[in-house]
């Protein structure tokens, strides 16, 4: 109850329109109870006393009320119906919204196919049942009390031998809502299995082909799909018993009317309209009760997506702005590290006790091996998570202090993984600037390198790539996504390995445009590449999650230490190839110029 509860919380709004499909349902039952009553008139007064001139005027009345309720019927329904449909939106707008806010701690562990299975089976689960559930078992409650009440005002006794089963059925109802809802939670959760394993697939299409693990893959799929078959197939197996049951203890009550029923007729105590409407209002006292079990599923399908909706609105942000936090103004780039510790886990420290002093407009070039904490040391500046120790300063102001939208405005950024919308080229680039004029698009692709290329597409700026831009190579896409953090025109920039998907000559470009467009900003480069560490202003060499060495190239290579050893294994067969790209393209040069 306390779910369901808090899914009502979203109708709260629209209550008005639950109001008048509720009176509509008062309606529809009461005029579902007029039409026995005509029927027994018809039969008493007009046929066993064979008054034939009403006969027209009693069919017209079953066509009246047979009218009147389809219209009511209709608006009920269509109430019903947008009311839920307002609901759900509202519960898909607060989902989405709360994922948006949610830390990136969050999305570190959850599966893609778990968030999108609840954001669309889940909640389309929820909405048959704000749509069109809610109001039925309204309905079902108001139609078995006007329906009892009637039937004991026209025939006491026979009522109660006709709810004899009653009992029996509530007892029915009750066992299959307990047993029952166990097994919609594990359906809706191998749903969201499903859901991952197909998104997942789909995703890396690539890798399983290159591979070759087709078959092994569909076998994984068809397990998976086999779990949600049985368990569909448990649950409408106790469905289909309990479907079965209600309708004998039905035909139990039916059966009891016609044989007492029957006798009293026989003796003269009750009409046959009687009999024949007892009959009738019998069928809408038990109709509801036994379409209670479909309801009940409903119900208890609905509960269990609810708990899993709200798990997710339940998980509260790590990151977050602070009570009181103001936007930051405009930076001129400081950034300053205070004995800032991280770890993920709360255990293992992935950064320990790391102090750096970063003067406006200085390039930082940040090295170390694989999980020294190099992506980590720059994900704390944005505030994708925030420090466990120490703090962080940007021209003295701790980034905790501020709002996270006013931070990350100011700070462009190129991840490791470059990411790009199913969307057109330049929307890509103006994703971070979605104001910005063509010029400025065309500017930031050109600074990138990447300008040349898009103009030679038939389309140009406005071509769409494909997802997470199929269709793009390695460096287009990491030109692409330079250009996007360029064109933010910020004073802090956050560059992951942004150059180690692109070919020598591409990066000799794109490190002419940083040279330029760095001037007067901060930056902070995880780079691979031999000429990015050279024009860095200051290394910092990490080992173990703290600072190992630090200082300029030519410092840190006399010192013959980490940095030493990093050089000669990854730098100096680029400085090699470097120096004869180069002069290739000198000899080319040359013999063009003879020519």
């Amino acid at each position: 109850m306390k779910v369901l509860r808090r899914l009502l919380k979203f109708a709260a709004p629209y209550w008005p329109r639950y109001l008048v499909a509720a009176a509509l349902v008062f309606a529809i039952s009461g005029l579902n109870l007029l039409e026995p009553v005509v029927i027994k008139w018809v039969i008493d007064e007009i046929l066993e006393s064979k008054n034939y001139a009403l006969l027209l005027y009693g069919a017209l009345a079953i066509l009246g009320v047979a009218i009147i309720r389809g219209v009511l019927q209709y608006f009920q329904r269509f109430s019903m119906s947008w009311a839920g449909q307002k609901v759900v939106f509202d519960i898909r707008n607060t989902l989405y919204r709360h994922l948006q806010q949610l830390s990136f701690s969050f999305y570190d562990q959850a599966q893609t196919g778990q968030i999108m299975s609840r954001v669309t089976s889940d909640v389309e689960t929820a909405q048959r049942f704000l749509s069109n559930g809610l109001v039925q078992i309204i309905s079902i409650f108001v139609t078995f009390t006007a329906t009892l009440f009637i039937m004991l005002s026209h025939h006491a006794k026979l009522t109660f031998m006709a709810m004899i089963p009653v009992p029996l059925l509530a007892w029915r109802v009750q066992v299959y809502s307990t047993k029952v809802r166990p097994m919609f939670w594990d359906i809706q959760q191998q749903i969201a299995v499903l859901t991952a394993r197909l998104q997942e697939n789909i995703t890396g299409q690539r890798v399983v082909k290159a591979f070759a693990r087709k078959d092994y893959e569909m076998e994984i799929f068809e397990r998976d799909n086999m779990a949600l078959l049985k368990r569909n197939v448990k649950a409408e197996r106790l469905s289909g018993v309990n479907w079965a049951l209600m309708r004998l203890l039905t035909e139990i009550s039916l059966g009891i009317i016609l044989w007492y029923g029957g006798w009293q007729v026989i003796s003269g105590h009750i009409t046959y309209g009687t009999l024949v409407a007892f009959n009738m209002w019998l069928g809408q006292l038990l109709g509801p009760i036994r379409r209670l079990g479909f309801w009940v599923s409903l119900v208890q399908r609905t509960i269990a997506s609810g708990e899993r909706i709200f798990e997710i609105l339940d998980t509260k942000a790590e990151v977050e702005d602070k009570p009181g936090a103001k936007p930051m103004p405009p930076v001129e780039g400081r950034v300053t590290f205070e004995g800032v510790s991280f770890s993920y886990d709360g255990e293992h420290m992935v950064l320990d006790g790391i102090n750096l002093d970063v003067k406006p407009g200085q390039t930082i070039a940040v090295l170390g091996g694989t999980g020294s904490g190099k992506s980590t040391l720059i994900n704390l500046i944005p505030r994708f998570y925030d420090v466990t120790k120490g703090r962080i300063l940007i021209d003295g102001v701790d980034i905790r202090d501020v709002t996270l939208e006013s931070l990350r405005r100011q700070i462009g950024i190129v991840t490791q993984e470059t990411f790009l919308f199913s969307a057109s080229l330049r929307d890509n680039i103006a994703y971070g600037k979605p104001e910005a004029a063509d010029k400025e698009v065309m500017a930031a692709a050109k600074a990138a390198h990447i300008h040349d290329f898009i103009v030679s597409l038939p389309q140009g700026y406005d071509s769409v790539i494909g997802e997470r831009g199929v269709g793009l190579s390695g460096g287009q896409k990491q030109r692409v996504a330079i250009a996007r953090a360029l064109l933010m025109d910020a004073r802090i920039l956050l560059l992951d390995e942004s150059t180690s998907s692109v070919d020598v000559e591409t990066e000799m470009r794109i490190q002419e445009a940083f040279s330029r467009l760095l001037e007067d900003r901060t930056a902070f480069v995880i780079a691979q590449r031999l000429s990015t560490v050279r024009n860095a202003d200051w290394i910092i060499v990490l080992d173990k999650g703290r600072i190992a060495e630090q200082g300029t190239h030519e410092e840190l290579l006399k010192k013959g230490g980490i940095y030493t050893s990093i050089y000669n294994l990854q730098f100096r067969p680029q400085e090699l190839q470097l120096n004869d790209s180069r002069a290739r393209l000198e000899h080319a040069a040359s013999q063009g110029g003879g020519n």
